[in-house]
């Protein structure tokens, strides 16, 4: 090679290398800042969400409810008399016309006899009393008797007539008398404490009685309303019938299902609100007279409405609002309206959209723009009812 050339040669060595070297620092340099800078970015945050669903919501008014019987009655003695049997037991249910007690028969049974003795005598004097009226009648033809015999003749038999039917009316009064010994069961239902007990004398005045008996099935239960639900309530009972739910006094158990039977024709100003009663068919016996029960009467049902879970929905300072998540799982805020929630639901009238994605859980840590880890939320169980907003939403939050 040239003598000319080696300095050259060298020359571009030495810039190889250079290049080389600055090229791989500046790869390794570049690297470590990305890993730098994603090791500076905040952790995303995990969080649960949900969707915003449309579906058909029921709208229920909540209140507090009181079992009463459909039909009480206390069972009494028409009669006066001995008891001889008692033939129910307490507590027992027993069907309309069953036996529950015996009164000693015979003192009426003598009266009966009387009375069929008494009519027997005064049906024979008024066929002889006929038998004399025809012969006048002949006499009287053959001008052997005068007409005041025959007229007298007729008089008597018209008067036996109306005796045998006083007669008969006694009788009847006797066997009236007589089967009211026997105390059936004047409805179906279940029996009380028993207030008399066998060998004792009773009277058809008395004011205790023998027992009472109350209906289980069906059964009523007598609710209140505030008196401005009246309105949404009679629009209701126009539509059909109208659904009341009864549940435990604590909300957790439902104990039956019934329809609005009536609302009553005033409301009282006292307390502002509107009785209302519903019926009940209590086919398990689960609703018990006296109990005290909460109801749900549903007034309304919307179709097909926006809905979110109601641990989406938070309280800030200028109201309610959910966090949203979008794109690269970015949080932002959106303000909403609610208008009706309960059983775990949110009905949203105005802020959201079918499809979008909330926050149900993991609220605390957001602000808006921050990046979350999601995870869908559980299938939450079918509600039950669904009620009307009462006071404020019960999460607190700030944006």
């Amino acid at each position: 090679m040239p003598h000319g050339y080696r300095p050259w040669l060298a020359l571009a060595a030495v810039l190889l290398t250079a290049g080389g070297g600055y090229f791989g620092w500046r790869h390794f340099h570049d690297a470590a800042t990305t890993e730098a800078a994603k090791k500076s970015l905040p952790p995303a945050i995990p969080v649960t969400l949900a969707t915003v669903e449309k579906t058909d919501f029921p709208v229920y008014l909540k209140g507090l409810g009181n079992v009463q019987p459909f039909n009480t009655v206390t069972v009494r003695s028409r009669v006066d008399g001995q008891v001889i049997k008692i033939a129910f037991r307490q507590g027992q249910m027993v069907q309309e016309g069953d036996l529950l007690a015996e009164i000693d028969s015979r003192p009426l049974q003598a009266a009966l006899d009387q009375a069929l003795a008494k009519i027997a005598q005064d049906e024979s004097d008024l066929a002889n009393a006929r038998l004399d009226l025809e012969r006048y009648s002949d006499l009287e033809r053959q001008k052997f008797a005068t007409r005041q015999q025959l007229d007298t003749q007729k008089a008597t038999v018209r008067r036996l007539e109306a005796q045998v039917k006083g007669d008969q009316g006694a009788v009847d009064n006797a066997r009236t008398q007589l089967n009211y010994t026997s105390i059936r069961a004047p409805l179906s239902g279940r029996t009380g404490f028993r207030l008399v007990d066998q060998g004792n004398n009773i009277h058809a005045s008395d004011a205790t009685g023998i027992v009472t008996i109350v209906q289980l099935q069906p059964i009523a239960v007598v609710l209140t309303a505030p008196e401005d639900s009246v309105g949404a309530i009679n629009k209701a009972l126009a539509a059909g019938q109208v659904q009341v739910i009864a549940q435990s006094s604590d909300g957790t158990r439902t104990l039956g299902t019934g329809t609005l039977a009536f609302m009553n024709n005033e409301v009282d100003q006292a307390a502002g609100t509107i009785r209302l009663k519903a019926r009940f068919e209590n086919t398990d016996s689960a609703l018990w007279p006296g109990l005290s029960v909460s109801t749900l009467l549903l007034v309304e049902t919307l179709t097909q409405v926006a809905t979110v879970p109601e641990d989406a929905v938070q309280h800030g300072p200028n109201g309610l609002f959910v966090y949203t998540v979008g794109e690269g799982e970015k949080v932002d805020i959106q303000k909403i309206k609610v208008s009706h929630q309960g059983n775990g639901k949110a009905v949203v009238s105005e802020g959201l959209s079918d499809g979008q994605k909330v926050v149900v859980a993991g609220q605390s840590r957001l602000q808006k723009g921050s990046i979350v880890q999601p995870a869908a939320a559980k299938p939450a169980a079918p509600p039950v009812v669904a009620e009307t907003p009462k006071g404020e939403i019960p999460k607190a939050a700030t944006p």
